[in-house]
């Protein structure tokens, strides 16, 4: 897909080191929307989330989106695929979870993000599977909005006490 100098393709695993740059901007932003959790250092985030993506990619119909702008890489969405159907709600027999979504700050707002995200719909509809998992930060009302407009709807909220991140009054 082509629009705006910004071509959307397909990836798989030899594609995951290049996705460094575009992963640490995601942390950072986390750490802007939620700056009372502890996180990991850079380093130690990419680190951990490569060898998740490793992992991940490595089962059927898990897939990589680039965003590339003249060669450029702009952006990603990881998704990951995995065995169904749920154990309470009714789902197919296979089930992704949008892992990752992240735009180069320079990119954002020119409408990069829909994009991957019609992508990723048009890849699962294209591996006939129907349900989709994506999690976001409580404190990212941005994202949740973007994803209420395509007609997700929250599911489930996960609760977290965690060690580093002192508890809110």
């Amino acid at each position: 897909m082509n629009d705006n100098g910004v071509t959307i393709r397909l990836a798989g695993a030899e594609a995951v080191d290049a996705l460094e740059p575009l992963w640490l901007s995601l942390h950072r932003h986390h750490r802007e929307v939620a700056p009372e959790l502890a996180m990991y250092p850079d380093e130690q985030s990419w680190r951990l989330r490569r060898e998740l993506y490793r992992q991940w990619i490595t089962e059927p119909g898990s897939f990589i989106l680039l965003a590339e702008d003249g060669g450029e890489l702009v952006g990603y969405a990881f998704t990951h695929v995995f065995a169904g159907p749920d154990d309470t709600w009714v789902s197919g027999d296979r089930i992704a979870e949008l892992e990752s979504l992240s735009v180069a700050a320079s990119h954002r707002g020119r409408g990069v993000g829909t994009r991957l995200l019609d992508a990723v719909d048009e890849r699962l509809a294209e591996l006939g599977i129907g349900d989709l998992y994506i999690g976001t930060l409580a404190a990212n009302l941005g994202a949740q909005r973007v994803y209420e407009k395509r007609g997700l709807r929250p599911l489930m909220i996960k609760y977290a006490r965690l060690a580093a991140s002192p508890p809110r009054d």
